[in-house]
């Protein structure tokens, strides 16, 4: 190749790198936290867990399993589970999930404020206190726009939030600042700056592809380096001889 392909090439290179390099840190920087932070904690499964052990008998579900099965149209799935000290039935469909009081039979009535705060802090694994307990007719982009969701915050360091569902009191998921961290930094790596779910975005691909080119053109001027010191190295001992 002659001069003027390399002084093309090394411009080329010289100006992807401007365009690049904010991103190509981005991407390094956000590998290093996400590789840095295990995903147990970034789960928050050290702040809080999402089940509680139950100490419910088959005889504290004294309910017609018939009668439950009967208001849900084609179930799928009977789960035998606990809201503090009620015990529950909740019946799956492939369309809905409903749940019973295991006592009665009866449709379980959604959890009041105090109750759901008090099931935040029974799941909660840290010593925190409640800071506020919100009822979300639609939840954040934290669980994933979800609706009728209880927001539980606690005053811990890493302000860890609890998301409960309305209708039954589960814990949804578990949020906290190390969640928010790697989450800010998984919308820098797959460059989704809305949703951060989509990993095949075309800006994504863009500066994929352009960054492969940065590189070609990189090992293109590092061929013309070694050529020219090799060249200098034979004239220098040539004039030596």
């Amino acid at each position: 190749m002659n001069k003027k392909t390399f002084k093309h090439a090394r411009k080329f290179h010289k100006w992807l790198g401007y365009l690049l390099a904010l991103q190509i840190l981005a991407w390094l920087l956000g590998g290093l936290v996400m590789s840095a932070i295990p995903l147990d904690k970034v789960h928050g499964k050290h702040l809080a867990t999402k089940a509680l052990s139950k100490s419910f008998t088959q005889a504290d579900y004294p309910t017609s399993l018939d009668n439950i099965t009967s208001q849900v149209a084609n179930p799928t799935q009977i789960l035998f589970e606990a809201f503090l000290t009620t015990p529950i039935i909740t019946v799956i469909s492939n369309t809905e999930q409903q749940s019973f009081n295991a006592l009665t039979g009866r449709p379980f009535e959604a959890p009041t404020k105090i109750q759901i705060t008090t099931n935040a802090k029974a799941h909660l694994l840290i010593d925190a206190q409640v800071i506020s307990t919100t009822l979300l007719k639609k939840g954040t982009r934290e669980v994933g726009y979800k609706t009728n969701v209880w927001q539980v915050q606690f005053d811990d360091l890493l302000s860890t939030t609890l998301y409960l569902a309305a209708s039954n009191g589960k814990v949804v998921t578990i949020r906290s600042t190390l969640w928010r961290i790697f989450d800010f930094f998984w919308m820098l790596h797959i460059m989704d700056y809305d949703e951060r779910e989509d990993f095949n975005n075309p800006l994504l691909i863009s500066f994929a592809a352009t960054s492969v080119l940065f590189c070609l053109s990189g090992i293109l001027l590092l061929i013309k380096n070694i050529r020219l010191k090799r060249l200098i190295s034979i004239k220098s001992k040539n004039k030596s001889k």
